[in-house]
């Protein structure tokens, strides 16, 4: 994964990244990638916001999704994550909000990367 760029931003509390699966796929970036400029901008400033203070307290904007998965929620775009040690937020997966609730499959591959990553990381694999 030489030529992946993982860290989408590293601010004074957090670095933030995207999630790699092991065919150095990265579904979020590709999402992200496809965006206008206009959306892009709109992740960006949450994503500065986060790193640089630590916290986003609108809920409209940041949310805890339960399973140890948060989401950055740039409307009506949504870009699921989760903490790791070293003040790191790694983003998985991301999706266009078309209903209310977070469907459950979007969560399912958020907590499977979140596995993957931790077991990677572990193995001292994930950043080959």
């Amino acid at each position: 994964m030489k030529n992946k760029e993982f860290i989408i931003y590293e601010g004074e509390e957090y670095t933030i990244e995207w999630y790699y699966t092991r065919t150095e796929k990265s579904d979020a970036f590709e999402y992200f990638s496809d965006l206008a400029k206009v959306q892009q901008d709109k992740l960006l400033y949450l994503i500065r916001r986060m790193a640089d203070t630590g916290v986003i307290t609108n809920k409209e904007k940041f949310n805890y999704e339960g399973d140890h998965i948060f989401a950055f929620k740039p409307s009506p775009d949504r870009f699921l994550c989760f903490f790791f040690e070293g003040s790191k937020i790694i983003v998985t997966n991301a999706f266009k909000k078309q209903t209310q609730k977070l469907p459950p499959r979007e969560k399912e591959r958020a907590v499977k990367a979140k596995i993957d990553y931790t077991k990677r990381y572990k193995e001292g694999t994930y950043y080959e």
